[in-house]
């Protein structure tokens, strides 16, 4: 027998032995199928099997996601009840040393993409059984709502069945950490490390798949209330003795998820009353009929958000992304009449000048902290010291900015915008909903667009302008060799602006731990940040340029001459990387 029969036997036997176990009859069929082809010689059959067993899908710091289907490379009922099993047994560790004798809380939430809530009423039997109280929302809603949960229930954990904004094929499972089993400033945020090195051993430990015992009942099933207490804890962030506003015509899109009811129900709370939800993509639609990709940054994903807005004559399109723990703005733009998606730095940057103005005369700025991951813009941290406020940079990713200490406003620029840490320490795209709008609303009051509100934050602290590259890659092997090349053959400019500072974040630092990537900062004070994607075979590259701009008069040809610079780093950045 050759080698390569030897692992065909292999995996064919390994199939059979998942499919005799697995208690999903749909996903035991499916593989039963795929095994009969792959014996049949079926090529593509057989790279599928393969793909499906090819390893064991890992527990990080972002959870579990994968596509669905059979095997334990995959999102299904055996690899959830073992990841269930594993993080019981690490929260009952958990609070046993923090607080001998006082029972182990969580909560367990869910989307409407397909098994979600299969898989959270499994997490909830298992955590029942192990001596968890365990609380199950009553429906499928945002994760924002979830996030919020963790912290209004007083819970050790949370778990939110959830693949985002990701591909409908695929689903996911996220890990928030409270109360007992996490430092105080991680309660209710996503885990980091070590706590995920520590439940995934948990879950290697799980165990014979027949030895997880589900519970037939004992959860608590939350009444539709918890729903209703987070609409009106987030409509009551609205300021309306400071910014009266509320005309404004907004066009919203849940993108097929699960934020259109709760989204509606909060911006009419807070007085905003003209919202038109965009009809196709109203309600939960775990297909995401009428978009490639379920995600508000991609290409067209907003085409008919933009559409209906041009139809009713909005002044604004919020879009949020299927679990709606994201925000896109959308507006016409006063020079070229044509609606435009603002960059998530823009948004970021006009929701922390919007903070700042709201909590004017109301706060001490030692008491609290902005915050933005580093591939974000500098303009923030410009906004906070000109009013006092301190401000900090994390790594890449929530679980870092949500854990700042005394945190007041947080924002990552793929969309990520925390704007209520006290009652949601994780982004949130309904509360940033609800300041948007009231941002939005104060401009067109005093005859502006945000647009106008953006020109003015560059008057003080300069025009930022910024880009990014993506760069997929056919393995991660790849991705290695380039960060590599870079390390060994640096470049020395880009931009055409002279490298002085090249910064290996590998090494880590007194404000950032060691993480994959490469800082440059140029004497013109250009900033290249390229690092692989946590997530997906991509090298992704953040470039921002800064232009002083003395006047109102200079932000055109201001605004030429930083796309003409982002397009010199552009090239020069490929030209590092050997493109």
């Amino acid at each position: 027998m050759t080698s390569s029969d030897a692992a065909l036997t292999q995996l064919l036997n390994d199939a059979r032995s998942w499919a005799a176990q697995d208690p999903d009859p749909a996903t035991a069929t499916a593989l039963t199928e795929l095994i009969r082809l792959s014996d049949a010689g079926v090529a593509g059959a057989r790279q599928q099997l393969a793909d499906s067993f090819s390893g064991t899908l890992q527990f990080g710091t972002a959870g579990l996601r994968a596509a669905l289907g059979p095997g334990p490379n995959r999102m299904n009922r055996v690899v959830v009840r073992r990841a269930a099993a594993g993080l019981a047994a690490f929260l009952g560790n958990a609070v046993a040393q923090a607080a001998p004798g006082v029972r182990p809380r969580a909560v367990v939430g869910y989307d409407a993409r397909y098994n979600s809530d299969l898989f959270a009423e499994e997490t909830a039997a298992i955590f029942t059984a192990a001596g968890i109280e365990t609380f199950l929302m009553p429906a499928a809603l945002p994760t924002p709502l979830l996030a919020y949960a963790v912290r209004a229930l007083d819970c050790d954990g949370g778990v939110m069945v959830t693949a985002s904004h990701n591909p409908p094929q695929d689903n996911g499972y996220k890990v928030y950490l409270g109360r007992h089993a996490v430092e105080d400033g991680g309660r209710g945020a996503q885990i980091v490390a070590p706590y995920d090195a520590q439940i995934a051993a948990q879950i290697e430990g799980a165990g014979a798949l027949d030895s997880i015992v589900l519970a037939s009942a004992g959860w608590t099933v939350l009444d539709p209330s918890v729903a209703a207490e987070y609409e009106a804890a987030v409509a009551a962030l609205a300021a309306p003795a400071r910014f009266p506003a509320r005309d404004l015509k907004i066009v919203l899109t849940p993108m097929h998820g699960v934020g259109g009811k709760t989204a509606v129900a909060v911006l009419l709370a807070a007085g905003f009353t003209d919202v038109t939800l965009v009809t196709e993509q109203a309600e939960p639609d775990p297909e995401f009929p009428t978009v490639n990709f379920p995600n508000p940054e991609e290409p067209g994903a907003l085409d008919l958000a933009l559409e209906t807005a041009a139809r009713v004559d909005a002044d604004i399109v919020i879009a949020n992304d299927p679990d709606a723990d994201r925000a896109a703005v959308a507006a016409k733009d006063p020079d070229t009449g044509a609606w435009r998606m603002l960059r998530g730095d823009e948004v970021g940057s006009l929701l922390g000048a919007h903070v700042v103005a709201r909590l004017a005369g109301s706060e001490d700025p030692a008491a609290g902290v902005f915050a933005n991951s580093i591939v974000s813009s500098r303009l923030l941290a410009r906004i906070a010291a000109a009013a006092g406020y301190a401000h900090e940079e994390t790594l890449t990713g929530f679980k870092w900015i949500a854990r700042v200490p005394g945190l007041l406003y947080g924002y990552e620029e793929a969309l990520g915008y925390c704007v209520a840490p006290t009652l949601v320490r994780d982004k949130d795209g309904i509360s940033a909903a609800v300041l948007i709008a009231e941002l939005a609303a104060a401009a067109k009051a005093a005859d502006k667009t945000i647009f106008h509100t953006l020109d003015e934050l560059y008057l003080v602290h300069g025009l930022h302008a910024s880009d990014q590259l993506s760069i997929r890659v056919a393995d991660h092997g790849l991705l290695d060799a380039m960060m590599n090349r870079l390390r060994v053959s640096p470049p020395d400019s880009f931009g055409g602006s002279a490298v002085e500072t090249a910064a290996d974040l590998a090494e880590g630092s007194e404000h950032l731990p060691p993480t994959d990537g490469m800082l440059y900062l140029t004497r013109d004070h250009t900033r290249v940040i390229i690092r692989p994607s946590g997530t997906e075979p991509k090298l992704k590259c953040y470039l921002e340029v800064i232009r002083s701009v003395g006047s109102a008069a200079e932000l055109p040809a201001a605004r030429l001459e930083a796309r003409a610079a982002l397009d010199g780093v552009l090239a020069d950045v490929r030209e590092a990387l050997g493109l």
